[in-house]
């Protein structure tokens, strides 16, 4: 499921991100998405590719990882997101969810370390 409203378009220096058409509310579950889960072995031979920087930890002990489908892959990083991501580790889905108001045209963002409001230094940032 992805909320209709939702589209891809060209990010500020960021290369694609995702948008929004119409206004969304706060807490507002926009995408729900299965996922592909991996094996650590798999990811090991993934860190070589460019797939890399698509895919999530996967599982409690995050020794898997997972490729999203959907638009979530699209979705850019901000440390100030307007939006967070849940995993179903038993479902196999990811959520996308509205943590304030979206306007209209607006850009949405997730936070990579996994927490909306992580500051964690991130692996493709220059020092």
């Amino acid at each position: 499921m992805i909320l209709p409203s939702l589209y891809i378009d060209k990010s500020h220096g960021k290369g694609r991100g995702v948008f929004t058409s119409s206004a969304i509310a706060a807490q507002t579950i926009i995408e729900i998405s299965p996922v592909i889960v991996m094996s650590h072995e798999e990811r090991q031979l993934l860190d070589k590719t460019a797939l890399h920087d698509y895919i999530f930890e996967w599982g409690k002990e995050t020794n898997q990882c997972c490729m999203a489908m959907g638009y979530i892959p699209v979705y850019n990083h901000s440390y100030t997101s307007n939006c967070e991501y849940e995993m179903d580790f038993e479902e196999k889905i990811m959520r996308i969810k509205t943590i304030r108001k979206i306007e209209t045209g607006e850009e949405l963002f997730i936070n990579y370390n996994g927490d909306w409001n992580n500051e964690k230094h991130l692996w493709f940032e220059v020092k």
